[in-house]
C-alpha cells in the first residue's frame, strides 16, 4: 500500500450515509485541514532530509576505518508520517555504531599488544640484569676464593719458615751454651790436690 500524500487526503471524498446521521462535516474538514499540514511539514522535512544525507554518507566513506557490512532490518512504512529515509538514516547509524565499536576493539588490540610486548621487554631486561648481576657475583666470589688460597699459603709459608728460624735460634743457643768454657768453682780442681809434697 503507498503512503498517502498530502493531496489524496485534501481530495478524498465520503459517501453519504442514508439511514443515519454522520460526523459534522466542518469538524471532518478542519482535523483533515490538520492532517493535510501536518503531511506537508512532512514531506518537506523528508526532502530536506534527502538533501543532506548524501553528505553524511560522504563522511561516513572519508573516514579513516572502512565501514562494515551493515545489515539492517527494514523499517515497516505502514505510518503516513514516518520520513522515506528512516532505514537510510538507519542505515548509517547502524554503520556509525559500527565504525566505532570496531575502532574501539581495534585500539583495545593496539593497548593490549603493546602492553605484553612492553612486559616483555621489562622481564627480559630484568632477566639480563638479573644474569649481569650474578655474574659479576660469580667473578668477585673466585677473585676473593684465590686471595684467601694465597693468603692461606702465604700463611703456611710463613709459618714454616717462622718455626725453622726459631728452631735455629735455639740451635744456636744450644751449641753456644755447650761451646762455653766452664764457669769458674765449677770443674776447677781444688787447690792443693793433685801435689805432691
Amino acid at each position: 500500500m503507498a503512503l498517502l500524500t498530502a493531496d489524496d487526503v485534501l481530495n478524498k471524498k465520503f459517501q453519504a450515509t442514508k439511514f443515519r446521521e454522520g460526523y459534522d462535516q466542518d469538524e471532518v474538514d478542519d482535523f483533515l485541514d490538520e492532517v493535510v499540514n501536518t503531511l506537508r511539514d512532512l514531506q518537506g522535512e523528508n526532502d530536506d532530509l534527502k538533501t543532506k544525507l548524501p553528505e553524511p554518507e560522504r563522511q561516513v566513506v572519508a573516514a579513516p576505518i572502512a565501514p562494515a557490512p551493515v545489515a539492517v532490518a527494514p523499517v515497516p512504512q505502514g505510518r503516513p508520517n514516518e520520513p522515506e529515509s528512516a532505514t537510510g538514516m538507519l542505515a548509517l547509524a547502524q554503520k556509525l555504531h559500527d565504525d566505532y565499536v570496531r575502532s574501539g576493539q581495534e585500539e583495545s588490540d593496539r593497548l593490549i599488544s603493546e602492553a605484553k610486548s612492553q612486559g616483555a621487554r621489562i622481564v627480559r631486561e630484568a632477566e639480563e640484569t638479573s644474569a649481569r648481576t650474578l655474574g659479576q657475583l660469580e667473578q668477585e666470589r673466585s677473585l676473593l676464593e684465590r686471595k684467601i688460597d694465597e693468603l692461606r699459603v702465604f700463611e703456611r709459608d710463613y709459618r714454616t719458615r717462622l718455626k725453622s728460624y726459631l728452631e735455629n735460634l735455639l740451635g744456636d743457643l744450644d751449641n753456644r751454651g755447650s761451646a762455653l768454657p766452664p764457669r769458674s768453682g765449677q770443674n776447677a780442681q781444688p787447690v792443693g790436690e793433685g801435689r805432691t809434697l
